[in-house]
């Protein structure tokens, strides 16, 4: 199954929620309506693409429906489909991983899927050839490490861990110097979703990434947030957070496959200005893929 074919049956919850009504509004779209644009933009909202995103879609269609002349329902929607592939198209969705080692960050809060999604990311690279050593720097939840553990068998990626209740950033430093001696290409760190409180949560990612800046200081790295896309816009609030205080360099959204509202990966990306690098639309390994905006919004909008 193709990455398009793939993206349609992972969105068709979103999909049945936004298309049914929207193909209406298309289909009897005569010309200049603002019925027409205040239905569209209701539509978004509900499907939680937020009520910026929303407004300044619809002004983007409104603009391009004038300098176009456009009239027929089928023109509408391609040109709409553009507009919403320009919301998406934020940043390099590509991983910037040319140094040996490379390191990815995987931040988040406890729930999102962040240990799976290290898992399958592990499993796609050792797929492609690549050595992968995983980092359990969540040493405060209960079995995080025996988690991240089983998806490394699974993956065939080498792991560092320590005892838990351990202090993560010297889980991280142990593993940076593993990855150095084992000649890894990709060292992959699992953080802590949840401490007492955000300060101390932050503060505990401060540390890692002084680590990381000290230990591997010329390493290409990616800090990569993980949401939970079923939890709308409560996953826009979260990457703000965590926006303020880490240097995310992209988000992996997932759970896409298991919300009506899939229009928060517009919100997420025009909002944040962050691009969307894997979205996930399953439980395989294979249902972790790498974003692709025009494709992301041809399944969703086009009939």
């Amino acid at each position: 199954m193709g990455f398009f074919d793939k993206i349609k049956q992972g969105l068709a919850k979103t999909k049945q929620s936004m298309t049914v009504s929207m193909n209406n509004m298309f289909t009897s779209f005569t010309g200049e309506n603002e019925d027409f644009y205040e239905e569209l933009e209701e539509t978004l909202i509900l499907a939680d693409a937020g009520v910026e995103t929303s407004e300044k879609a619809v002004e983007g269609l409104r603009t391009l429906v004038k300098q176009r002349g456009l009239r027929g329902g089928e023109q509408v929607r391609d040109a709409f489909t553009e507009v919403m592939t320009g919301l998406l198209d934020v940043g390099d969705k590509r991983l910037k991983l040319g140094t040996k080692p490379s390191i990815i960050l995987m931040v988040g809060v406890n729930g999102v899927g962040k240990t799976t999604t290290i898992g399958k990311l592990a499993a796609k690279m050792t797929a492609e050839g690549k050595k992968v050593l995983l980092v359990a720097g969540d040493t405060f939840r209960a079995a995080a490490g025996e988690q991240l553990s089983i998806w490394a068998d699974r993956a065939l990626a080498d792991i560092v861990r320590h005892e838990e209740g351990s202090d993560p950033a010297s889980v991280v430093f142990d593993g940076i110097a593993a990855a150095k001696a084992r000649g890894a290409d990709v060292i992959i760190v699992d953080t802590a979703g949840r401490l007492h409180n955000k300060a101390n949560l932050m503060n505990e990612l401060n540390k890692i990434t002084r680590i990381i800046t000290r230990e591997l200081p010329d390493a290409d790295r990616e800090t990569l947030l993980v949401l939970d896309a079923t939890t709308g816009q409560n996953g826009l609030i979260q990457a703000k957070q965590f926006k303020e205080t880490a240097d995310i360099s992209g988000i992996v959204l997932t759970k896409l496959d298991g919300t009506a509202k899939g229009g928060i990966v517009f919100a997420i990306a025009d909002e944040l200005q962050l691009p969307v690098k894997y979205i996930g639309v399953g439980e395989g390994v294979d249902d972790l893929m790498p974003f692709q905006p025009k494709e992301f919004a041809e399944a969703l909008l086009q009939q």
